[in-house]
C-alpha cells in the first residue's frame, strides 16, 4: 500500500478523497479483500462477477463521501453499502442462494470451535460443508447477523451501523439466528456438535 496510507485513518483518508481522490485508491485497496469476501458470502451466485459488483460498489462510496458522518466507522459505512448493493441484487435475482462461500479465512472461525480440537483436515473439511450448507438453508436476516458477527467477526456496534437496526436487535437477531442454526443442524444431522 502506498506509504501516504498506511499511517492514516480511514476518516482521515475520507477527508483527503474529498480534497484528492487519488487517495480514495487507498481506500479502495484497503477494503476491496473485505467487502469482496462479504458479497461473496451474502450472494454466491456472484462470484464470477464480484469485481463488477465492487466496481459498484466503490462508485456508491464515492459518490456518497461527502455524505459519511465521521461519527461512525467507515467500514461500517462502506459495509452498509456493500450490504445494500447486495440485497439489490438479491431481490433482482429473485431467487435464495443455497450456499455461502467456502474461502480458508471464513473457516479459521470453525476451526477453532471443534470439539477436540485434534480434528484432521477432512474432519474439519467436512464441518466447514455442514456449516455452509446450514447457513444457505437459514432466512437471510440470520445468515446475514451470523456471517457479520462470526465470520467478518464485527461486533455488535458495527453490525447494527451496517443493517441500521438498534444494537439490542442485533443481539436478539444473533441470538435468534442461533437457535435456528442450531434445530437446523441437528434437524439435517441429528446432531449436536
Amino acid at each position: 500500500m502506498d506509504e501516504r496510507c498506511i499511517e492514516k485513518t480511514d476518516e482521515e483518508l475520507v477527508a483527503l478523497s474529498l480534497a484528492n481522490q487519488e487517495f480514495f485508491g487507498c481506500l479502495m485497496r484497503r477494503y476491496s479483500a473485505p467487502l469482496a469476501r462479504y458479497v461473496i458470502r451474502i450472494i454466491p451466485s456472484f462470484r464470477d462477477t464480484v469485481d463488477d459488483v465492487l466496481q459498484e460498489v466503490f462508485i456508491k462510496i464515492y459518490l456518497n463521501l461527502r455524505g459519511f458522518d465521521s461519527s461512525l466507522k467507515f467500514s461500517s459505512w462502506a459495509y452498509r453499502i456493500a450490504h445494500n448493493h447486495a440485497v439489490s441484487l438479491l431481490r433482482k435475482e429473485k431467487s435464495r442462494p443455497k450456499t455461502i462461500s467456502t474461502d480458508n479465512d471464513a473457516y479459521d472461525f470453525f476451526e477453532r470451535y471443534m470439539a477436540d480440537g485434534q480434528s484432521d483436515e477432512k474432519e474439519i473439511r467436512y464441518a466447514k460443508e455442514e456449516v455452509s450448507y446450514i447457513l444457505g438453508e437459514i432466512d437471510q436476516k440470520y445468515r446475514e447477523v451470523l456471517i457479520l458477527r462470526y465470520l467478518e467477526e464485527m461486533d455488535y456496534e458495527e453490525i447494527s451501523d451496517i443493517l441500521k437496526k438498534p444494537v439490542g436487535t442485533v443481539g436478539t437477531l444473533l441470538s435468534r439466528a442461533k437457535t435456528i442454526f442450531k434445530e437446523e443442524y441437528i434437524k439435517r444431522y441429528g446432531t449436536e456438535k
